[in-house]
């Protein structure tokens, strides 16, 4: 695997750190922190710091409600699970996402394949199936974007993505996206708003697909 280049934005580690990333952008951060020493080491570093700041917080009391709530946790058994640990080319994350079953694909046309694995308000999960040297759709962006590569690569205006990187897409960016030559190019892509296509089939099929 070459060397990864393009990482996770410091500002959406932070917000996976605390807890307030969307699920399907905390799936993708996720994915790429297994697979990435660099921002791993972030995510840590964040963790340390916010583990400081709690330390220096004044105590504060419990009510004797949550006291007893918290006893009677104690007592609750938690049913043991095998851990969830990556998959050919899939992560942890993205495993669990699947439920531990293999892509289940549904065509989009010219070879490319997607399966949904999360849709909410808050934002869509989606794993995308690209033939090599086949190009999406040219499409802009209502929202924020993050796409995980994790098999094979692609290129587009913004420059070359491999395994490991995360391409960050935002309203101001336009682009074509081309799987790279060689093996299939598999992405795992989060969105919190539909795209924009420019031309008039991927608008009318939008819908139906749910891209």
């Amino acid at each position: 695997m070459t060397p990864i280049s393009h990482h996770i934005p410091d500002e959406q580690i932070d917000a996976f750190v605390a807890g307030s990333l969307p699920q399907a952008f905390a799936v993708v951060v996720a994915a790429h922190l297994s697979m990435c020493d660099a921002c791993r080491a972030r995510s840590e570093a964040v963790e340390m710091l916010g583990g400081a700041l709690l330390d220096r917080l004044e105590p504060a009391r419990m009510s004797e409600h949550a006291r007893a709530r918290t006893m009677a946790a104690l007592d609750v058994v938690v049913p043991s699970t095998k851990a969830i640990g990556r998959s050919g080319i899939y992560p942890a994350p993205v495993v669990e996402a699947l439920h531990r079953q293999p892509p289940k694909w549904r065509m989009l046309g010219g070879g490319i394949r997607q399966q949904i694995l999360l849709s909410e308000k808050s934002g869509s999960l989606r794993l995308l199936y690209i033939p090599a040297g086949q190009s999406v759709p040219e499409h802009g962006h209502g929202g924020l974007e993050l796409t995980l590569v994790l098999q094979g690569s692609f290129a587009d205006s913004e420059g070359r993505f491999g395994v490991g990187d995360v391409e960050t897409a935002h309203g101001e960016i336009e682009h074509q996206p081309v799987a790279g030559q060689g093996e299939p190019c598999i992405c795992l892509a989060a969105t919190d708003a539909p795209l924009r296509f420019r031309s008039l089939l991927p608008r009318m099929l939008q819908p139906i697909f749910r891209i």
